[in-house]
Order: C-alpha cells, then sequence, then structure tokens
C-alpha cells in the first residue's frame, strides 16, 4: 500500500488552479488526466475534494450537445466523453452532465458504409460504433470505452450498445486479440495490441461467452508476464479482471510499471490513474465504480 500512496501523492501534485489535473508535473489542465486522476483517487479514497473540482472542471469542458473534448477548440475530438461519464457517475450533483454526455454518444456513431468481400479490409465496415474522432471510422478502443461507459450507466441493453458489441466481436482477430481496428489489409491478418484486446475484453464482459473470447484471453494470459508499459498492463490486467482472471501478480507488476519512470521518464497522469484504477479494481472498472456508488449512499 506504500508504494500505491506514493503514487496518488503524485497525483494530487499534478492538480492545477481552477480544479482538474494536468497530463504532465507543471502543465496544464486536460480532460482525459482529470478523468484518470480523479477515477484513482476516489478509488482509493484520497484527496475527495480534488476529485469533487475535477468533475466540476470537467462540467465546465462539457460542450452543450453532451460531448468532452479532449481541447476546447478541437470539438471533433470527443473521445474524453466516456471518461467523464464514468468519473460523473455516482455523483448525484453531476448527473445532469452525465446524462447529456450519455444522450451524445447514443445519437453518435462512426462514419459506416456497406463492406463487400473483396473489399481490402477484413472487418465489416457496416456494423456502427465509435470513433476517436468525429466523422472518420469507427475503432475497438473508443468503441470499448464507450460501452463501459453505457454499462456503467444502465444503458447496455440499448440497440446501439448491442449492435457496438456485434462490431466489436466482429475485429477480433482469428487467432486472438484485437488491433486498433482492423482485422485484416489484403488477407493478412494484422498483429493484435494488448491495450485493444484488454479494453475489447472488458466491454465485452457478462455479455459474450468465454468461446467466444477464448483466443483472446489466451493471447493476454500469454503476453502479461512480459509486460510492464503502463497502457498495454493497466488495461490488460482490467480486462482479465473482468473476466474474473486476475493475475495474483498484478499489484506487483503494477508497481514495477510506476517505478520505471525513474529509468524511462514521467508518465502521463492518464497513465498514472489507469494503473491506479487497476490496482483497485479487482473485478474490473464497472465493478469497482458500482462498488464505490453502493459505499456513498450507505
Amino acid at each position: 500500500m506504500n508504494d500505491i500512496r506514493k503514487w496518488l501523492t503524485e497525483l494530487e501534485h499534478r492538480s492545477v488552479p481552477g480544479g482538474g489535473f494536468a497530463g504532465q508535473p507543471g502543465g496544464s489542465y486536460r480532460p482525459d488526466a482529470t478523468a484518470w486522476a480523479a477515477l484513482a483517487l476516489e478509488s482509493w479514497k484520497e484527496c475527495l475534494p480534488q476529485v469533487a473540482a475535477a468533475r466540476d472542471r470537467l462540467v465546465a469542458s462539457q460542450f452543450k450537445d453532451g460531448r468532452v473534448a479532449i481541447d476546447p477548440t478541437y470539438p471533433q475530438a470527443f473521445w474524453p466523453t466516456a471518461e467523464a461519464i464514468l468519473l460523473w457517475h455516482g455523483s448525484p450533483s453531476h448527473q445532469s452532465a452525465l446524462k447529456r454526455a450519455v444522450d451524445f454518444l447514443l445519437r453518435t456513431s462512426g462514419v459506416h458504409y456497406r463492406w463487400k468481400p473483396n473489399d481490402v479490409v477484413g472487418h465489416d465496415t457496416s456494423i456502427k460504433g465509435w470513433p476517436w474522432i468525429e466523422k472518420t471510422h469507427s475503432w475497438v478502443e473508443p468503441t470499448a470505452m464507450n460501452l463501459l461507459a453505457l454499462e456503467l450507466t444502465g444503458h447496455s441493453g440499448h440497440t446501439r450498445a448491442q449492435e457496438a458489441r456485434q462490431m466489436l466481436l466482429n475485429r477480433q482477430l482469428e487467432s486472438g486479440g484485437w488491433n486498433y481496428g482492423n482485422t485484416k489489409t489484403y488477407c493478412l491478418e494484422l498483429r493484435p495490441s494488448m491495450e485493444s484486446t484488454g479494453l475489447a475484453l472488458h466491454a465485452l464482459a457478462e455479455h459474450v461467452e468465454e468461446k467466444d473470447v477464448r483466443s483472446s484471453l489466451a493471447y493476454l494470459e500469454a503476453e502479461l508476464p512480459k509486460t510492464r508499459t503502463p497502457l498495454w498492463l493497466g488495461w490488460s490486467l482490467l480486462g482479465m479482471s473482468a473476466w474474473k482472471r486476475r493475475p495474483q501478480e498484478a499489484e506487483e507488476w503494477i508497481v514495477e510499471s510506476l517505478e520505471r519512470q525513474s529509468d524511462y521518464g514521467s508518465y502521463d497522469t492518464a497513465w498514472i490513474g489507469l494503473l491506479l484504477v487497476a490496482a483497485w479494481s479487482k473485478q474490473g472498472v464497472i465493478d469497482a465504480l458500482k462498488r464505490l456508488e453502493t459505499a456513498g449512499a450507505s
């Protein structure tokens, strides 16, 4: 716990005037850094006034249509919306902002078109998910993140969520795992990414049978012991935890990853927050946030 508390303190020091958190020490406010830093502090019940201020700062960043963009001058990049929803969940005073954000996701999708068997890409381009940036094709990671946000807020049965899960299954590589979004290009299967795989597995947990993702679970189980990079490790552990296959060494690996900053330099605030959330979330982030909500109501 002392190793974890050290990095929670580091997150506290990255707060900025007016609420929220910077991406790096001494930097300026960023929505994704704010969401993950505050989620980590809330999970470990540290510095709760900063968590409340972070929620308020994200509301101030929200556009009228409900989106939260990475930068106010670039509203097309709305991918932090899901992360804001995760942080607003469980806070009675932020439910209006949360509802606007959820409504935005439900009426938004990527650009899709009819797929033909002789197309150069192997996945079905007609199945709707969500993009990183407006007016682009849907990809695995933003689709999985938005599914987590909808799951947490009770919208997992919505037709948009159902179709998005179909999209993820369609994008799964035949050999196991997911990459950023394609399966094959010119008949060649692409390589999987642990980050994309962990996110997709987490979003599909309790909605598909294990046999449907068995090869992807096997891929992560084989790669996890060798990985200490923050995004790959954090999302892989959360994905495996959601399937109740969390390795016993999870917290040890997280601390090892965090300590490697002495060699490789300071991690992005969002990466540190993700790792600390993964350390606390023994059965995945959705279960963890629901338990926080229950504890807060009791």
